[in-house]
């Protein structure tokens, strides 16, 4: 019996002498949070050389958005299957301007996301993201004006359009009818005489430059117009 109280209280006496071990409360984790990024253009289309205006916006799933971090600008031109950076923005939210498109182009905007350089349980981390694509339609420049002959009317086209059709129409009724297809020049211009009205009457005229993958077709309506008064006649732009 002796023995046994013996150890007993030496067992006892070592389970005193343990220093107990503390248990350390789960550390905070910074927050990572997802992003979705829009592109809106000013224009759906524009003119040869014009300049477009893209708003841009980058919001986060907590309800803020990243403040630091860049968005870029990507474009794929018609004809193209690869996107190409043509501007990058000093903070996500940034919008573009002046974007000159060349013909009609695709564009979305790509947000790069963001991590903070010193990871703290503070952090705010933000996921990549990018805009829907969208299309801007390029139309081209074209001029036209009253030539030094009668009757007639010139034209210039911007981008080079060498030794192409500019298509005439003339109204019939509520339709417009072919009446005549010109060339253009290896400058790009064109000249076409239009017939006289009958004294105090119109005829009307539509011009078209044909549309193709990188320009929509352009269209301008003239007319041609006597007085009863006199019999000569002139021609106009309508509006």
């Amino acid at each position: 019996m002796h023995i046994t109280r013996l150890v007993a209280g030496t067992v006892t006496a070592g389970l005193l002498g343990l220093t107990p071990i503390a248990v350390a409360a789960p550390s905070q984790a910074a927050d990572t949070w997802s992003t979705t990024t829009t592109a809106t253009p000013d224009d759906a289309v524009v003119t040869y050389g014009d300049e477009l205006y893209v708003n841009v916006d980058v919001a986060g799933s907590d309800g803020l958005g990243p403040s630091s971090g860049t968005s870029t600008l990507y474009a794929m031109e018609a004809g193209s299957s690869a996107w190409v950076p043509v501007a990058t923005g000093a903070y996500p939210g940034s919008d573009f301007y002046p974007v000159k498109p060349r013909m009609t182009t695709t564009y979305k905007v790509v947000f790069n996301g963001w991590t903070e350089p010193v990871q703290t349980a503070y952090s705010d981390n933000y996921t990549p993201s990018e805009s829907l694509p969208f299309t801007v339609a390029v139309q081209r420049n074209v001029k036209i004006d009253n030539a030094k002959a009668r009757l007639t009317i010139k034209g210039k086209i911007k981008p080079d359009y060498k030794r192409k059709k500019v298509k005439v129409q003339i109204k019939k009724g509520k339709r417009y009818v072919k009446f005549k297809t010109v060339k253009t020049t290896s400058r790009s211009t064109f000249q076409v005489r239009l017939p006289a009205p009958r004294r105090g009457g119109k005829l009307y005229f539509k011009i078209t430059v044909p549309g193709n993958a990188q320009f929509v077709q352009y269209s301008e309506v003239w007319y041609t117009y006597s007085y009863r008064t006199t019999a000569s006649p002139r021609v106009a732009a309508l509006g």
